[in-house]
């Protein structure tokens, strides 16, 4: 007798995709979103500690352009914090359903 693996017979491997062993980075649906999100975040970062350092060794005269950054810089991570505990919350909401 020979038994298959769920996704074999009714095309759930459609709905809940694995990655595959020859990529395994491969990331679909939320966690896409997230690590795109997490990146975008990360460049804001990283653009606004340039500007700051540009502003301290000299090189960038203007505080205001460098105060901009910064402040992109926050909201995009708050934003982030925002979206990651909604996230949360909505998974936690889901785990207190009775089935």
């Amino acid at each position: 007798m020979e038994i298959s693996g769920i996704e074999s017979g009714i095309g759930l491997s459609k709905a809940f995709p694995v990655a595959d062993k020859d990529n395994s980075s491969t990331v679909s649906g939320a966690g896409k979103f997230f690590s795109e999100l997490v990146s975008k975040v990360n460049d804001m970062q990283v653009k606004s500690d340039k500007s700051i350092q540009g502003l301290a060794s000299g090189e960038n005269k203007n505080l205001h352009e460098v105060m901009i950054e910064v402040e992109k810089a926050s909201i995009s991570f708050q934003f982030m914090t925002q979206v990651r505990n909604k996230a949360l919350d909505a998974y936690q909401e889901i785990m207190r359903m009775q089935v």
